[in-house]
């Protein structure tokens, strides 16, 4: 006789029971449904893809976390995000698309990192991106917080925040300071700001050549709050003459403009200097989205603006911009703050309940009446007591239970027990879905 393998997974892999399932479902269909009414087409692309493919822009940290694997004689990579495949998607596709493509895709992606609290090797991402070609309106720009005002509204998490920020005015400002060959630098740095304080950002600084004098002035100008209108002011009555700094205000100040007329309301959204997202191919604009209550959670949504999607794989120039949310880890962080609550364990509506074997072909024919309805419906094939039937149901938390006897069936009724109340009625079987409904 084998011995027995102990049954377990991966650590950095998330594994729900079917209350939790149901749940997370929920969120998922809640966010997608948001993407398709902003007009957002699906998109799936391969778990697998060829390595140089997918391989092509990144390097450092990024190779290192890779699923990385030999099949024959092809050299394969599981994806790490969205963003890649969606790269070669549109440019193996370019003919075929109209542009500007907007597009979403919900899937997981897998990284071979160290798994800790909340973070995970295999996890959902929800991400939408539109691509232009050669150019792409600045309008987008106010329709990604617009989109994802509409998700987090609907989800009803409490308040949230959408912080707003544009790279142009970070890079012109550090330009002005004499600091062009360093941007990069000083953007991942400051990055950074939110986890390891002040201090430990101007020695960072300083290590890049940065003086404490145009450490403190680049601190003191990203630390500046206000509402979206001071912000600006203060932006415009800057004595910086940057032209790229000078570009980058008058698009935040357009997009500010535009989310307003998208309907969303101010408290929702702010302009904080802060948001740097220190990935190097953001170009403008850029966001991340905290909830107010769990501030410890951080971004929930990010996303921003970058020139060239497809330059590792066409000549032609394909700008966008996209928002990304972590579904897996957004779900994680909810249920250990305790935010998900009154997920049903079940989700059936109807449980039909034979009193005995002879009963089930009108269990059956009940049961097919309400499925027909549209009403999600089950029902009890085992030969057991009725005690056990209903405990079933109980455990389940089904809300009404279509009871078929001798006398329901020679009368063409049903006893309908409603859980939560007690209540029973008998009800005609062509009359069922409409009571249930």
């Amino acid at each position: 006789m084998k011995d027995k393998v102990t049954p377990k997974i991966l650590p950095g892999f998330m594994e729900l029971l079917p209350e939790d399932q149901i749940c997370f479902n929920r969120m998922y269909q809640t966010i997608r449904s948001v993407y398709e009414r902003f007009g957002y087409l699906p998109q799936d692309t391969p778990v697998i893809e060829y390595s140089d493919v997918l391989l092509a822009k990144a390097g450092g940290e990024t190779e290192k976390q890779i699923y990385r694997f030999q099949k024959g004689d092809n050299d394969l990579a599981l994806r790490f995000d969205l963003t890649v495949p969606l790269a070669r998607y549109v440019a193996q596709h370019y003919n075929d698309l109209v542009f500007p493509f907007k597009r979403y895709q919900m899937n997981k992606v897998f990284r071979g990192e160290r798994p800790q609290k909340g973070r995970f090797r295999e996890f959902y991402q929800c991400d939408i991106d539109v691509i232009g070609v050669e150019s792409l309106e600045l309008v987008f720009d106010a329709e990604m917080p617009a989109v994802i005002y509409q998700v987090f509204k609907e989800l009803d998490f409490g308040s949230f925040t959408i912080r707003i920020n544009n790279r142009k005015v970070l890079n012109g400002f550090f330009s002005e300071l004499g600091f062009a060959d360093r941007i990069a630098d000083i953007l991942r740095t400051i990055d950074k700001l939110e986890k390891i304080g002040e201090q430990s950002v101007a020695k960072e600084l300083a290590e890049f050549g940065v003086s404490s004098e145009a450490a403190k002035r680049i601190l003191d100008f990203i630390a500046y709050k206000g509402t979206n209108d001071e912000m600006l002011a203060m932006l415009d009555a800057q004595n910086v003459a940057d032209e790229t700094y000078r570009e980058g205000v008058r698009e935040l100040t357009q997009v500010i403009g535009y989310l307003r007329r998208f309907g969303v309301e101010e408290a929702a959204f702010l302009i904080d200097l802060t948001i740097a997202r220190g990935l190097d191919y953001y170009t403008g604009t850029v966001y991340e989205t905290m909830l107010n209550d769990y501030p410890s959670m951080g971004s929930v949504c990010s996303g921003g603006r970058y020139d060239n999607l497809t330059e590792y794989y066409t000549d032609q120039k394909l700008p966008g911009i996209g928002i990304s949310i972590g579904l897996s880890r957004l779900f994680y962080q909810l249920k250990e703050n305790g935010l998900l609550t009154g997920a049903p364990k079940s989700l059936t509506k109807c449980l039909v309940i034979p009193m005995n074997e002879s009963l089930m072909d009108t269990a059956l024919e009940a049961a097919a009446l309400l499925r027909a309805e549209g009403i999600n419906t089950d029902v009890y094939y085992q030969n057991k007591g009725m005690k056990q039937k209903m405990k079933y149901a109980n455990r389940l938390a089904i809300p009404y239970v279509v009871i078929i006897g001798e006398d329901e069936k020679a009368a063409g009724t049903a006893t309908v027990k409603d859980m939560e109340s007690g209540e029973q009625r008998t009800i005609a079987l062509d009359k069922l879905s409409e009571y249930v409904k």
